[in-house]
């Protein structure tokens, strides 16, 4: 297959009337028993929709000041439910299909499992509703890309907030963070307020569709069909029992290194005494870096980087108006994915690089087979791929941040690693409560987080910084408005990426070939089958975390 550049990517843009005549004929089809035929036609065409999608979406993230994207985002996300729709149906029909055996040769189990949870989903009725949320979505993505920050003589975005916030001048810290959360006190009310509707109309579909509450509904939005709620919970449990009291010593190790009073909220981005280890250079040099990285690493994935960097399809300099954070999408019709980022000149670019680089290396190597279904695995298992993928480079970070700070940046990473987990839970237990109380007014909802947070980060001191401290921080989490119960899957899998790094400090090679086997199989199997045929342990199994942590502390202690 020969691989565009992403400068040349072109897709027809669907309307109701074409995505009714496709589903009118995969009926026909079908009515006449051509399965495989009909499969075969109908992957096709989702491969299409799927891939016209995500460039409207990803064209609209890189600039989403311009009035012709946003008008491609607000057509593209009126017709999704639509889409959805005619998908549901025809996900239905097969389900019912006489021959189950041949419909589970050409599919495979675990497909038609993610489709049975699929259809119950959607309904109809709830196709304004869908509508509705990708506006409120699409409206806070907009506000967070329109800070405007005036510090030191410069202004920035709030992805170009990074460097000052970790500078090792402790007033250049407070000032950022003082900036940052002076943008969200100032749109507090409205940050409230799209949340509240985004909160009461979910509980609506929820409840439309037969459901107590948005709980059950998103869970099965995201495809879980080995584990559930209660398993959720007791992992939470663990991380408060194992990690939550060893990122507390670390900090106050941290603490009585700098010689600080106290730990404020300001000092938890500054880790090394010596100024956190960056990039050695620009976006260029970084890009340039990592080809001579993964050469080194493994020929699959540089080839693979150099097919991404040669087409176009990176695109992490940050600028204004470009949406916050990174993300990895993809185009299933040609096969390549692509790389979103915001690189702001901190240890964070290296981050969501090679994170964003697992992502897109798992797609590329999952792109043969069979079915769109299994392009993807469900997100708690891609988050392997990316979390690991960050912890597999370690041993070629010289070359990202130089041979003396190579070191102090594994050791920063793996710091930053372990204090992640207990924020992390801490975002899923906010959300489990909300979606639990949906009348619970905007100030409860700040409660409930002011609560959580003294649980699993008790360390927190905010000092004068007035709007996080009354329980604010959880509004610049995106994935609360935009990816609701989605944020549980970066802990579950770095639960397993930690697993990885302990593997690779006994055996690199061994894992790093496991590793790429695991990106190979896709979304072939649930979450938990795809863990144990790497070799891990479910973070779900008793004290799954105990051993990864031991292992983090003895490093650490070192």
């Amino acid at each position: 297959m020969t691989v565009p550049r992403f400068a040349d990517l072109a897709f027809p843009t669907p309307t109701r009337e074409s995505l009714a005549a496709d589903h009118a004929a995969l009926d026909a089809g079908l009515d006449a028993g051509a399965l495989g035929d009909t499969l075969a036609t109908w992957d096709r065409q989702r491969r299409d929709y799927e891939s016209w999608a995500s460039l409207v979406h990803l064209r609209f993230s890189q600039d989403t000041t311009s009035a012709e994207a946003k008008a491609a985002r607000e057509y593209a996300d009126a017709l999704s439910p639509e889409a959805t729709g005619h998908e549901i149906a025809l996900k239905r029909r097969l389900l019912a299909w006489p021959d189950r055996a041949a419909l589970e040769s050409a599919l495979g189990p675990h497909t038609l499992r993610l489709w049975e949870t699929d259809v119950t989903t959607f309904d109809p009725v709830i196709a304004g509703d869908l509508e509705e949320e990708a506006k409120l979505t699409a409206r806070y993505t907009e506000l967070m890309a329109s800070a405007k920050l005036a510090i030191r003589g410069t202004t920035t975005n709030l992805s170009g907030l990074a460097p000052y916030a970790e500078d090792p001048d402790r007033g250049t810290r407070h000032e950022a963070e003082s900036l940052r959360w002076s943008f969200f006190a100032e749109h507090g009310e409205e940050l409230d307020a799209i949340y509240d509707a985004l909160v009461r109309l979910r509980h609506g579909m929820a409840r439309k569709l037969g459901y107590e509450n948005y709980l059950p509904l998103g869970y099965r939005r995201l495809r879980r069909t080995d584990y559930d709620a209660a398993d959720v919970a007791r992992y939470r449990d663990q991380v408060a029992e194992h990690v939550v009291p060893l990122v507390a010593r670390l900090l106050e190790a941290r603490r009585q290194r700098f010689g600080w009073d106290r730990l404020r909220a300001w000092d938890e981005a500054l880790i090394d005494p010596e100024g956190n280890p960056a990039p050695i250079g620009d976006h260029d040099t970084l890009v340039a870096a990592a080809r001579t990285m993964f050469d080194r690493m493994d020929p699959r994935l540089a080839s693979f980087y150099r097919l991404m960097e040669e087409g176009g399809f990176l695109d992490m300099r940050n600028r204004p108006g470009k949406a916050g954070g990174g993300f990895c999408t993809s185009f299933p019709s040609v096969g390549v994915p692509f790389i979103f980022a915001n690189f702001n000149g901190t240890h964070h670019d290296i981050g969501v690089f090679t994170h964003e680089m697992g992502h897109a290396f798992q797609n590329w190597e999952s792109r043969n087979l069979p079915g769109i279904d299994q392009l993807w695995p469900t997100m708690e298992a891609a988050e392997i791929h990316s979390m690991s993928l960050e912890f597999l480079t370690y041993p070629h970070m010289a070359l990202l941040v130089g041979e003396g700070a190579a070191e102090r940046f594994r050791r920063m990473h793996l710091e930053t690693a372990l204090a992640f987990l207990p924020y992390g839970v801490c975002v899923d237990h906010f959300q489990h409560e909300v979606y639990a109380r949906p009348e619970a007014t905007p100030a409860e909802r700040h409660a409930i987080w002011q609560r959580l947070e003294r649980r699993y980060m008790p360390w927190t001191d905010y000092g004068d910084l007035e709007y996080p401290a009354k329980g604010g921080r959880w509004q610049a989490k995106q994935h609360i408005y935009n990816s609701p119960l989605y944020y549980i899957d970066y802990t579950l899998a770095q639960c397993c990426a930690m697993q990885f790094w302990v593997k690779a400090r006994q055996d690199a090679p061994a894992a790093l070939a496991d590793y790429v086997a695991l990106c190979g199989r896709g979304g072939g199997a649930p979450f938990q089958e795809l863990v144990r045929s790497a070799g891990l342990i479910s973070p779900f199994a008793p004290d799954a975390l105990k051993d990864v942590v031991r292992e983090a502390e003895g490093v650490l202690a070192a």
